[in-house]
């Protein structure tokens, strides 16, 4: 074990996915740690900036990183087509920054127009005085649903994959809600640490705003279903204690993406939503992906996505699938939002205890 004093401590820069812990409890290092598990805290130092050249802080300013600065990452795997692939490191030594909130991987695959991964060395797993390793999930969010748990309509938004319009479809509707004077909760619950989508929360006016990394995962590539499923549990009784009236949950990636499958496959998670709304960019890949849906269960309440931004998509995207399809201009209507959340299925947590 190796004691962080103070004016070393002073200079870390401390990223997004980190930023649940408490700074206080940082005193040890150990720098021989050869069973780093996903959601470990570590220390690391940039080697060479590359794709990744500035680490976003836990306020969410991007601060640039230069070769010899220490940080504080999670570890953690990461699924990002456009990007890379990687794995949580199992050991102190090299490795890659693999997203600019603050997860440290090894790199295994990388998209072709993808620059190289900015290169750090894992000094060590972050521990308190106590020689205790630090983790995300020491920090997790525990609340526990209302006894009374109240109608509250909640709907989830997914998509074909990345970069489809997920984000750009949650953040239109929350500012539906938020323009009829709702108090809206927006929750990720899978995905890579990092906080772009989540400011786009706050800003479009969101009452309570949370993601995985609340429910202590640096990421939730690779992790099993049900422990994601029970994260999810927590932040919406969170946001119901918190008085929400309705809840949007952000299912990151595509449907062919393993732990999106499965979710979307859950009875669990059928139980929790009243619906869908799907962030597609074509009308091949909306019809498919509402039928995927449809035959998992879910009722499908409408498209969005990239594709709204062109007409003749939208025209084909409605005959192809008897949908409406919905501009960002339309869910941030207080109407279209309101219409969406009329539904007799209230949000039911108890399935997914």
């Amino acid at each position: 074990m190796q004691t962080i004093d103070p004016v070393r401590k002073k200079r870390i820069k401390p990223s997004f996915a980190t930023r649940r812990v408490a700074f206080a409890d940082i005193c040890l290092l150990d720098t021989a740690a050869t069973d780093l598990a996903p959601g470990d805290i570590l220390l690391a130092r940039v080697d060479k900036p590359s794709h990744h050249k500035r680490i976003e802080r836990p306020d969410g300013r991007k601060a640039l990183m230069l070769p010899g600065d220490e940080i504080l990452i999670a570890a953690g795997s990461r699924y990002a087509p456009d990007q890379f692939e990687a794995f949580t490191p199992s050991t102190v030594g090299q490795a890659h920054l693999v997203a600019a909130g603050g997860i440290c991987g090894i790199v295994v695959a990388a998209h072709s127009a993808t620059r190289s991964p900015t290169e750090v060395t894992v000094l060590g797993a972050v521990c308190r005085d106590d020689g205790q390793r630090i983790r995300l999930a020491d920090y997790a969010v525990r609340a526990e649903p209302p006894a009374d748990i109240p109608r509250v309509p909640a709907i989830a938004i997914c998509g074909t994959a990345m970069n489809a319009g997920k984000t750009t479809t949650l953040a239109s509707l929350v500012r539906g809600y938020a323009l009829a004077g709702m108090k809206v909760a927006a929750i990720k619950i899978t995905g890579t640490g990092a906080g772009g989508d989540l400011w786009s929360f706050h800003d479009a006016g969101a009452h309570l705003v949370r993601d995985f990394t609340d429910a202590g995962f640096a990421t939730t590539y690779r992790e099993p279903v049900e422990q994601i499923l029970e994260g999810a549990r927590r932040l919406v009784a969170e946001a119901l204690a918190a008085g929400a009236e309705v809840i949007l949950l952000e299912i990151a990636d595509g449907l062919h993406q393993r732990e999106t499958a499965e979710l979307m496959k859950c009875d669990q998670l059928r139980q929790m939503v009243a619906g869908v709304v799907f962030a597609a960019s074509d009308a091949m890949g909306a019809e498919a992906g509402s039928e995927w849906l449809q035959e998992a269960g879910h009722r499908v309440l409408a498209v969005s996505g990239k594709l709204t931004a062109s007409p003749l998509a939208i025209r084909e995207t409605e005959f192809a699938t008897g949908l409406p399809v919905l501009t960002a201009e339309a869910l941030a209507s207080p109407e279209t939002a309101l219409l969406l959340a009329m539904t007799e299925q209230s949000i039911d947590l108890s399935a997914a205890a």
